[in-house]
């Protein structure tokens, strides 16, 4: 169909468009493709754009608009800013400040500086951690602590407190000048007296701390749990560690404290407190295996008279008397004599035969 239409459309229109002009006639469809023809245009037009005037020398700055914008703005949106901006802005990590311990245990009484917090598996370390190297006199002398032991401030403390107050006048009065003190074990993650699947020790939490003994200044060294060492000097180290401390463990406790001193922290229902040291004597130079002799001016044993050395009879001990005395005491009633038979003729017959 459309192609038919076509054909019609070119059938019908004219040969000659001068002919078409000069008066033949029209058709119907005359004009249908008029309006293709091109159009003229028009001269295009230049606008002239003015441009802007420029700033007056009084006109006030942009960055006075922006403070006056700002003053302007209300104290609402301030807050709005300041919260956005701190929570895109992570807040700086603040230091802790120190603990009273750690104010108080300055230099002139011991040589402790901090060490960082531990946490360790099964709940081993702590927190306000030194490392007790020294402790200084109060005539300024240093005792030092060797090996130098991690400890609680609080403990540390109370060891120098110790020292100070008790040990250096102690050894003042002995003799000596302490020197030293030997560290056997202070913080170390494992649990009572090293046993595997116990408790946490409080060594295990920095809270203990394990002593052998003392060196002075002359280079003697006296330890605590030597039976040679006088009796009464440890029995005043005993008194002063079982007032001062919660937990005290030496020989004769459990086995596990025969050579040293255990010290602790321990904070227990009650405040109950745990001493636990026997000062021990010193041991004979030589064990005795025989009976030592009767001296000669020691008086006369007593004997006993006859009626009452006499066994009863009936009694059972007259038999056991009887028993005991020798051969030629004994009665010929107890054991007659045998009579010998001499051998006739006829047994040895017999026995022939």
């Amino acid at each position: 169909m459309v192609t038919a239409a076509a054909g019609a459309l070119l059938i019908g229109m004219p040969a000659d468009p001068a002919r078409a002009a000069k008066g033949s006639r029209a058709t119907p469809w005359d004009g249908l493709f008029s309006h293709l023809e091109p159009r003229a245009r028009g001269k295009a037009r230049h606008a002239v754009v003015p441009l802007p005037k420029p700033r007056p020398e009084e006109a006030p700055s942009a960055e006075r608009d922006e403070d006056t914008d700002k003053d302007q703005a209300s104290p609402e949106k301030d807050k709005a800013a300041d919260k956005a901006k701190q929570q895109a802005t992570p807040a700086p990590k603040s230091t802790p400040e120190p603990s009273a311990c750690r104010l108080a245990l300055t230099e002139a009484i011991a040589i402790a500086p901090s060490v960082p917090d531990i946490r360790g598996a099964g709940g081993c370390g702590g927190e306000d951690l030194v490392r007790l190297e020294a402790v200084v006199l109060p005539d300024k002398r240093q005792v030092s602590v060797k090996p130098a032991a991690i400890l609680r401030c609080i403990m540390a403390s109370a060891i120098a407190d110790w020292i100070r107050s008790d040990i250096a006048p102690l050894a003042q009065r002995v003799g000596g000048a302490i020197s030293e003190l030997d560290n056997f074990d202070s913080f170390e993650c494992r649990g009572r007296n090293r046993v595997v699947g116990a408790k946490l020790s409080e060594h295990g939490r920095a809270n203990a701390l394990d002593v052998r003994g003392f060196k002075f200044a002359d280079g003697s060294f006296v330890s605590l749990t030597n039976r040679t060492v006088p009796r009464q000097l440890r029995e005043t180290v005993l008194h002063s560690v079982c007032t001062r401390f919660s937990t005290v463990l030496g020989p004769n406790s459990d086995w596990y404290h025969e050579d040293h001193i255990h010290l602790d922290l321990m904070e227990r229902r009650g405040n109950y407190r745990i001493c636990q040291w026997d000062v021990l004597d010193p041991l004979p130079p030589k064990a005795p295996l025989l009976p030592a002799e009767r001296p000669e001016e020691a008086p006369p044993r007593e004997v006993a008279g006859k009626e009452d050395s006499k066994p009863h009879a009936g009694r059972p001990d007259a038999e056991k008397s009887e028993a005991e005395k020798p051969d030629s005491e004994k009665s010929d009633k107890a054991e007659p004599p045998r009579e010998e038979k001499p051998a006739t003729k006829k047994r040895r017959q017999n026995r022939r035969s």
